[in-house]
């Protein structure tokens, strides 16, 4: 029969301990002295303060991800789902990464009368796609490659049964806007796979509420601009500096075509320049950490928009895990190339042909999930050159100038006439004496309304000022002054060339 051995006496020690000396509250910052033994051994234990602040940071985090599912959970199942891939055959071969293809649609219908008038919405919904890009997010969930495509690209619908008559439709060109209207969400993944050879992954369908709530959840979207943009159609109109625009700015600036020259291509740089600053305020505000925050963004956005079966809520989270470490940088955008900015394509009237080549080329590295943008160092230019083109917004030949003489040095409008017919501009060829005498500095008399030609003249004469006349018409005044009379090369930017270049999120946004 065993024994069990008797415990010692409390009061006996088997083996030397080291004495801890009692906690001191009210003295936290000074030091046990070693020289004082505590009469009785204490057991160190946690500060109060310290377990209840873990324990309400354990249940805050457990709460938090709870929501944030049930929050997506819910809305998961208020998503109007769309079948773009029905009956689809013969797709591409998947790559590395993510695909979603973004659409914006005209979704004028569904905001309220006031705001139609406000933000010049008038007219009918076109039932087409007002924008469209292809949002790659790389397999390692750190980048994002945004493509934008022109909704006026030229391709062709192949032959294809109407579901709705049952007859069979022959092959026609279309503009690729048109595909949507032709045959909804499926035609348009279908026209945009064939296009790109690029597996479309995921679809999503934002419209116009969708947009605007979301950015006035948000607290409004920054963005900078260095040049006043106006449209009278959209009713935008910025001054140069930065602006915290609404729901309802927002969506005059990235709707504007007519700020420029460049048409949709400019408006295109724009709505990409917006989605970077819309990407840097939702990971800045810490909106994506903050579940109640999270949760209205995610009404917000999912309101109204329309997606694939296969967007559920692990879709969602995975992005909202993947934006969290994201930065501007982290982004990068470009236009599709394009060889052709107006083909003119029978019954279709102007079209954007893409160039092929370099289309490829893109679209292939977002398939085998390369960057697009190359971090390359500043190249240095040598010092005094003075001979590179100054870039500017209006090609010289779409220039009408009128040269006068503000001097009594005889012969300097013939001289500085010469000199700006040979820069490109279509001058006169028969200057004038200027009733204005004495002029020191050379003058640029223009109409406001041909504000973007009186810069680009501008920028040929180095040190000239800019003087508005109301009426005055298309032809720009320059009355030469007595001070520098040097013509600088200049030329319009190219807006495919200028689209086509990839540009990062932290390259376009304000900060």
């Amino acid at each position: 029969m065993s024994t069990t051995p008797s415990r010692p006496p409390a009061h006996v020690r088997q083996e030397p301990q080291r004495a801890v000396a009692p906690e001191r509250p009210d003295r936290p910052d000074r030091p046990d002295r070693p020289d004082r033994v505590p009469y009785a051994l204490v057991p160190r234990r946690r500060p109060r303060w310290a377990m209840r602040a873990a324990t309400t940071l354990s249940v805050v985090v457990l709460a938090s991800a709870g929501i944030g599912h049930a929050v997506v959970s819910s809305l998961d199942a208020d998503i109007t789902r769309v079948d773009p891939f029905k009956d689809m055959k013969n797709r591409p071969r998947p790559g590395h990464g993510m695909n979603v293809l973004l659409v914006g649609t005209d979704g004028r219908d569904r905001i309220s009368a006031q705001e139609r008038q406000r933000y010049r919405l008038g007219g009918q919904p076109c039932h087409c796609t007002d924008t469209m890009m292809i949002v790659h997010l790389s397999q390692d969930r750190e980048r994002a490659s945004v493509v934008s495509l022109p909704r006026d690209s030229y391709t062709e619908v192949p032959a294809l049964v109407d579901p709705a008559t049952g007859r069979q439709r022959p092959a026609h060109p279309v503009k690729l806007n048109a595909a949507y209207a032709e045959g909804g969400p499926n035609l348009t993944v279908r026209m945009v796979e064939n296009m790109t050879h690029l597996k479309i992954d995921h679809y999503l369908e934002v419209d116009f509420t969708s947009f605007m709530r979301t950015v006035d959840v948000l607290g409004g979207v920054q963005v900078c601009t260095t040049e006043p943009l106006k449209d009278g159609y959209t009713g935008l109109d910025l001054p140069a500096g930065n602006h915290r625009l609404t729901g309802g700015q927002a969506l005059q600036y990235v709707r504007s075509r007519h700020v420029d020259g460049a048409g949709d291509l400019g408006r295109m740089k724009r709505q990409q320049r917006f989605l970077a600053a819309l990407i840097e305020r939702a990971t800045s505000s810490r909106v994506l950490l903050n579940p109640m925050r999270f949760r209205d963004v995610t009404r917000a956005v999912l309101g109204s928009v329309r997606a694939d079966k296969g967007f559920h809520t692990d879709e969602l989270l995975d992005l909202g895990r993947a934006m969290r470490n994201f930065s501007p940088s982290s982004s990068e955008f470009t236009t599709v190339p394009i060889a052709q900015p107006a083909f003119a394509v029978k019954g279709l009237g102007s079209t954007v042909k893409w160039d092929e080549a370099k289309a490829e080329e893109l679209f292939g590295a977002l398939r085998e999930d390369r960057p697009l943008a190359v971090r390359k160092p500043a190249a240095k230019q040598p010092d005094g050159r003075r001979d590179r083109p100054v870039t500017v917004e209006v090609p010289p030949r779409q220039i009408r100038v009128q040269v006068e003489n503000g001097t009594s040095t005889a012969g300097l409008g013939r001289r500085v006439d010469s000199a700006l017919a040979a820069a490109g501009f279509r001058t006169t060829a028969a200057p004038v004496d200027s009733r204005e005498r004495g002029v020191k500095r050379t003058v640029v008399v223009y109409d406001p309304r041909w504000d973007r030609s009186a810069r680009s003249l501008a920028a040929a004469l180095p040190g000239s000022e800019l003087r508005a006349a109301p009426g005055q018409g298309p032809t720009l005044r320059v009355i030469a002054g007595a001070d520098s009379h040097e013509v600088r090369k200049v030329e319009a930017e190219d807006p495919a060339r200028q689209a086509a270049a990839v540009v990062r999120g932290d390259e376009v946004t304000c900060s």
